[in-house]
């Protein structure tokens, strides 16, 4: 079976939990959003034992969808990527195994304070190429500093309150204003400054763990990995 054909039979066959995230889960869809589909596959362990490893990571088979098998994903989660996260809290579920209700049940368990660093350094690294479009002469990417700002919002809702913030549908004027353009850079600015001040004021008091729990999440991938060759 060649690598692409592989590919497609694991997303098939053995995806456990599947979500749309992107505007749609945020609440700041237009008309010609796409849909962003993430999701997991639990590889059967079996396919492990060859000196081919099955893949970390798919695209497809369907338009803006992406997949990544059950480790790499746990891997991400851990380790508080905001891309990753999103997923076990995004309201659009559009399928779930009995694995994948598993994996959603132990959510709270991939997070930690670093939320506060993972979120924030990405959004500033966003901050920094946007910043320097402008300087170079030419208009930020409305579109990305829409987002920039949405990812400091989920970090600190995450930081203060425990679980990160998927839906901004409250924000959903002036989050889509600054897409369009209608908004002063020195307004973004300070709105990114006062989200980053609240961010740091916010780490100490956290009800988030310093670690995440990694215990729990290895004994569910060993419980699935013995499932796909003993259910």
């Amino acid at each position: 079976m060649n690598g692409s054909a592989l590919g497609l039979d694991l997303v098939r066959d053995h995806t456990i939990l599947s979500v749309v995230t992107g505007s749609r889960a945020y609440g700041l869809a237009t008309g010609g959003s796409d849909v962003d589909r993430r999701g997991v596959y639990a590889a059967p362990a079996p396919l492990f034992w060859r000196l081919t490893k099955p893949p970390t990571h798919l695209d497809g088979p369907l338009p803006e969808q992406f997949s990544w098998e059950l480790e790499r994903f746990c891997e991400l989660a851990l380790a508080a990527n905001p891309t990753v996260l999103e997923c076990l809290w995004s309201p659009l579920v559009e399928k779930v195994t009995p694995a994948g209700e598993e994996l959603l049940a132990v959510r709270s368990a991939f997070l930690s304070r670093h939320v506060h660093r993972t979120f924030l350094r990405y959004a500033e690294a966003q901050f920094r190429k946007l910043a320097g479009d402008l300087r170079n002469g030419g208009a930020p990417r409305w579109k990305h500093v829409m987002h920039m700002l949405r990812l400091l919002v989920s970090g600190l809702h995450c930081v203060r309150h425990g679980e990160p913030r998927v839906d901004v549908g409250d924000l959903r004027d002036r989050l889509l204003a600054v897409r369009r353009g209608e908004v002063a850079w020195s307004e973004v600015e300070s709105w990114r400054a006062a989200l980053t001040a609240d961010l740091a004021a916010a780490a100490p008091r956290s009800p988030l763990p310093p670690e995440p729990d990694r215990a729990k999440i290895e004994d569910l991938l060993i419980s699935v990995r013995r499932r796909s060759i003993d259910p």
